[in-house]
């Protein structure tokens, strides 16, 4: 039997995947591997996973990638977990610094700039543990996963990016996809597909089984007040749109 190898975003926001994954008979046909954002779209490039929960901001790295599955990592307005964080507003920010584990909200904050802010930037690469330290002044950052439960309790100016994105466009924002680079036999892309829609319905099991991971947290509010999974036509609209301004995007960057 061929054992299939699942590159799985390593946030809160993708339990209920890894809940369905683990807790579904299609767990003896998988390997599953945790990795933040920016690395999933190159094991599959590599070819060291069979499919990954993909950021929308890497798509474009992968011709002929097939979208697999009816659920995403999505927000309808404020998803709490992806900000741009800052000592100052919005007009006073000289230098962003970018999330090193980030595609999609790297690419999203440079499209909120050019397009609805209309600020120019000086853009800066960062590197482990830089939202500890680097943001000050007028240097703010993008931060995105667990770490901003911490870094929103820090910082005056708070920027919900996906909420600027709504306010933007009136569209849902999607930052990650299942995705594989070869077709799938049917019968496995549907045991696969109920498997996370399985853990999508067991939300409730899943806040009970990391609860004390994330004392604090709201788990039921950003669990289904924040994050959206179902991918549908409104969500595949709004990161058509993304993707349509990421490329004018690139075509205008020096």
């Amino acid at each position: 039997m061929k054992h299939y190898s699942i590159s799985l975003i390593s946030y809160l926001n993708s339990r209920p995947f890894l809940y369905g994954l683990e807790n579904h008979p299609i767990r003896d046909s998988i390997r599953i591997f945790l990795d933040i954002p920016s690395k999933t779209a190159i094991k599959l490039i590599d070819h060291q996973a069979d499919i990954g929960l993909v950021p929308v901001g890497a798509l474009t790295d992968l011709p002929g990638h097939r979208i697999i599955s009816d659920y995403c990592i999505s927000a309808a307005g404020a998803v709490r977990t992806v900000v741009l964080a800052s000592d100052v507003p919005l007009e006073e920010i000289e230098t962003v610094l970018l999330d090193y584990q980030s595609r999609s909200s790297v690419l999203l904050v440079r499209v909120l700039a050019r397009f609805f802010w209309k600020k120019e930037f000086r853009w800066e690469k960062s590197s482990a543990g830089y939202e500890k330290k680097a943001i000050s002044g007028k240097t703010a950052a993008v931060v995105i996963g667990d770490r901003v439960f911490e870094v929103e309790k820090r910082f005056r100016y708070i920027f919900d990016l996906s909420a600027e994105w709504m306010k933007f466009s009136g569209l849902p924002f999607v930052f990650a996809v299942w995705v594989a680079m070869e077709e799938l036999p049917a019968a496995f892309r549907d045991l696969f597909n109920t498997a996370v829609g399985f853990g999508v319905k067991s939300v409730p099991e899943v806040e009970e089984l990391v609860k004390d991971e994330y004392p604090g947290v709201d788990l039921n509010s950003y669990f289904n007040g924040n994050i959206s999974y179902l991918l549908n036509d409104p969500k595949r609209q709004g990161m058509a749109r993304f993707l349509e301004l990421a490329t004018r995007l690139r075509e205008i960057m020096p």
